[in-house]
């Protein structure tokens, strides 16, 4: 082939038989795979979805490291199809606002053309975009507990638009969880209801940082002063409805530098009280009754560290246990040093030479059996609890500053007997904080009431009141062939209420078989044992008489039980 000149080469390379038929492209197509690229801030946008609506609390920390560092990590960037520039994937929309702050004060390259990490628009591109940039924003600096809410209302939107229906809470909480931002469902509750009614009255303090345990003490109080007022409007013509009020209290407290849940709270349950005409301190009572059974219903609970037995042998010589004295209110008892134990009620080990590790294992075993049949020796009834409900109790009353009680470990120090009912008793004494007000008291006392004359078939005789302890006694028969056991039990209960009734109705004579209503009677082998009151209806008895001397105490303002024993 004969030598070609360049020249010659290009004009034929010119020639029609090498020209382009087809279209021309105007710009590439994006990679198929994540690639590596540098691009410019003029081709850079932050997600226009961000959740974060605030400036980030660390804008200056991240913006001096980045001054002097520059970007330690390429950011995740990616193209919407047929959009003409790039947006930050997940995160980043922090450091994307600190560059061009720094490029404008600097006009440094290194701040204006920047290394990224491309990564192709997936099929479900906006849900992944949104759900990307609430779990990055969760890691680097935090998201207030508004902006969390609106990010997970905007994705509960996509998700709607996707499915083409709506979503329950579980469903968008396992949504959520599947697409790596998972929201317990009763986060998802309080959210939503922060959007619905907070939001609205007091953006300045939510979007100020207002934190999730202050929400939900707001809405809590929402929900209790809704039902208390939809249960009291009736008997009041009123022209304003709750949500209105609630809206209109909120309002005045939107300042983020003064504001407390409880100033909201003494507000609103202030002008409920003008409205409704109903005395302050019971409204105090009801809601905030109402507040706590709903937040502990609806919280996971917690096993509290140290419940667990270790069924462990004593290996020392006994010593002189404390017990708790029995206290004259409901407050925490004192612990008193009891009398020496006896060596043969106690269970001990001689101290000895080491045993072989198969014989500690037995050993255990059978300490374990032993306390299990301790705790079975003081069960009359079970009570019918399950390890949730265990758990909401003791968190009301840790809630409230009180040391829980708990049966296993107070049964050889204060009066443990479990007996079920409406009102599971698992122990005689304590009296629950929540319980001890007047008017609790009396419904308490009033059902163990009708729950021992049950037994006798006597249950409608028992007639709850507002006055007294709680109860009185109606159709008592005098006849004195009615059954003994059946008369006597509810001559006992109406001996306990009468005395205390504004009549004053002299109580009738009490039978003289009370003993064996409470004792039982010797019998042979050939006659059959006399009734009396079963284990259970005993052990309720002991309760009633517990909370009755309580509640006289609250009413007569005596806070020592044994004043009026020692003569002051």
């Amino acid at each position: 082939m004969a030598n070609v000149s360049p020249q010659e080469m290009a004009n034929k390379l010119m020639s029609d038989g090498f020209s382009r038929s087809g279209p021309v492209a105007e710009t590439l197509t994006d990679p198929i795979t994540d690639t590596a690229m540098v691009v410019t801030l003029d081709q850079l946008r932050p997600y226009e979805l961000d959740p974060r609506l605030t400036r980030n609390p660390l804008y200056e920390e991240i913006k001096a490291s980045i001054r002097q560092r520059g970007l330690d990590a390429p950011p995740p960037i990616t193209r919407r199809p047929g959009a003409d520039h790039y947006i930050i994937r997940n995160g980043g929309n922090t450091r994307l606002a600190i560059l061009r702050d720094l490029w404008s004060e600097s006009k440094d390259e290194r701040f204006f053309r920047i290394g990224c990490l491309f990564r192709p628009w997936p099929e479900r591109g906006e849900i992944v975009a949104l759900t990307g940039h609430l779990a990055e924003n969760e890691l680097h600096g935090g998201l207030s507990f508004i902006e969390r809410a609106l990010g997970v209302e905007k994705v509960r939107e996509l998700y709607e638009q996707e499915d083409g229906k709506s979503l329950s809470q579980s469903e968008l909480a396992r949504r959520l969880k599947a697409d790596g931002y998972p929201v317990p469902q009763p986060h998802i509750s309080r959210m939503q209801e922060a959007i619905q009614f907070l939001l609205p009255a007091i953006p300045n303090v939510l979007y100020a940082g207002l934190g999730r345990p202050q929400v939900e003490q707001l809405t809590s109080l929402r929900r209790a002063g809704s039902r208390i007022w939809d249960a009291r409007v009736t008997k009041n013509n009123l022209s304003i409805d709750f949500a209105t009020l609630f809206q209109d209290v909120l309002m005045v407290f939107d300042s983020p530098g003064s504001f407390t849940a409880q100033r909201v709270q003494d507000e609103l349950i202030g002008q409920m009280s003008e409205l409704l005409g109903v005395d302050y301190d019971t409204l105090v009572f009801e809601i905030t009754d109402s507040e706590k059974r709903w937040q502990l219903l609806t919280s996971e609970p917690n096993t509290p560290p140290g419940t667990e037995t270790t069924g462990s042998v004593s290996t020392t010589k006994p010593t002189s246990p404390s017990v708790v004295a029995p206290p004259t209110s409901s407050s925490t008892p004192r612990v008193t040093e009891a009398p020496r134990i006896p060596a043969s009620d106690t269970l001990s080990i001689q101290e000895g030479p080491a045993t072989h590790p198969l014989a500690d294992v037995n050993d255990d075993q059978y300490a374990k059996a032993d306390h299990s049949a301790l705790l079975q020796e003081h069960i009359v009834s079970p009570a019918e609890t399950t390890e949730r409900l265990q758990s909401i109790q003791r968190l009301v009353t840790e809630h409230v500053g009180e040391t829980p009680p708990d049966f296993e470990t107070s049964v050889l120090q204060a009066i443990p007997v479990q007996a079920g009912g409406l009102y599971p008793i698992s122990d005689v004494w304590y009296i629950d904080p929540g319980l001890d007000t007047p008017d609790r008291l009396r419904v308490h006392i009033a059902q163990f009431a009708r729950e021992i004359a049950n037994e006798a078939g006597l249950e409608e005789a028992i007639v709850a009141c507002d006055e007294g302890i709680g109860f009185t006694c109606a159709g008592i028969s005098t006849d004195a062939n009615t059954h003994s056991n059946l008369r006597g039990a509810l001559l006992l209960l109406h001996s306990l209420s009468v005395p205390y009734q504004p009549d004053r109705t002299p109580p009738l004579r009490m039978p003289g078989d009370l003993g064996a209503l409470l004792l039982g009677l010797e019998h042979s082998p050939s006659s059959q044992p006399t009734a009396r009151l079963s284990d259970t209806s005993l052990v309720k008895l002991f309760r009633l008489v517990r909370l009755a001397r309580r509640l006289l105490d609250i009413e007569a303002d005596i806070t020592d039980g044994d004043a009026a024993l020692n003569g002051s």
